[in-house]
């Protein structure tokens, strides 16, 4: 029987709101692993108590991978397994990853990611809109590239899914509004698996309405119809 190639690094989902949307997997793996690479080792050091799971955290942030991947990857060819997390949900979905995985397929490291909680899909599937064809913008830009962004989604006719900040929610929808015209229909979820859950379905020009006068708290998805739906 050929021996199973080595995992070097492992992707593991966390729960975005409800600790019990973690998987008995991701727990397992967690456990086995020798140090675990964490967004913010505050939050996940809250999580991994929940679970008693104690394992060495390194510090792994949009800030830090840059510089400390080449070093990681040394330390995952010398032999150490590691688990990549982040604050919530899927590590590399508009979270840091991304760099750090292709730095080690680069190296010919194995990878490994579990299937797990994510916001969009929830937002996506109770938004009522066509999910046979999507697009998953993550966060626009803030300032440059943002205006060229909307220009080209514009006429898109799959369904577009956004993350955005509480902050700049109705700054978005009003720009959705401008580039995409008032009747076009939108959903917004917050809080997904949470206490406080909410999705909101509307045009746009009732969607603006309501969180004009509606207090807005939380982390938002907000699906957007495609333009021929």
């Amino acid at each position: 029987m050929q021996e199973q190639e080595k995992t070097n690094l492992y992707l593991v989902p966390t729960p975005i709101g409800n600790l019990e949307d973690i998987t008995l997997r991701a727990i397992r793996v967690l456990k086995e692993v020798d140090v675990i690479l964490a967004e913010d080792t505050r939050t996940s050091g809250k999580l991994l108590q929940h679970f008693g799971i104690e394992k060495r955290m390194h510090s792994h942030h949009l800030h830090n991978e840059h510089k400390a991947t080449a070093h990681l990857v040394d330390r995952m060819k010398e032999g150490e397994v590691m688990a990549l997390i982040s604050d919530a949900g899927t590590p590399g979905i508009s979270d840091p990853g991304f760099f750090l995985v292709r730095e080690c397929l680069k190296n010919d490291l194995k990878i490994e990611c579990l299937p797990g909680a994510t916001a969009f899909v929830p937002a996506l599937v109770k938004s009522g809109f066509s999910t046979d064809r999507f697009t998953f913008e993550g966060f626009l830009p803030v300032k440059k590239g943002r205006q060229t962004r909307l220009i080209s989604l514009a006429e898109e006719e799959r369904t577009m899914i956004f993350y955005e900040s509480p902050h700049r929610l109705l700054k978005t929808l009003t720009q959705f509004k401008e580039y995409f015209g008032e009747e076009r229909q939108a959903s917004v979820s917050r809080e997904i698996s949470k206490m406080f859950e909410e999705t909101i379905n509307g045009t746009l020009d009732e969607l603006i309405n309501i969180f004009t006068t509606k207090a807005i708290k939380g982390e938002f998805v907000v699906v957007v119809a495609g333009a021929k739906a």
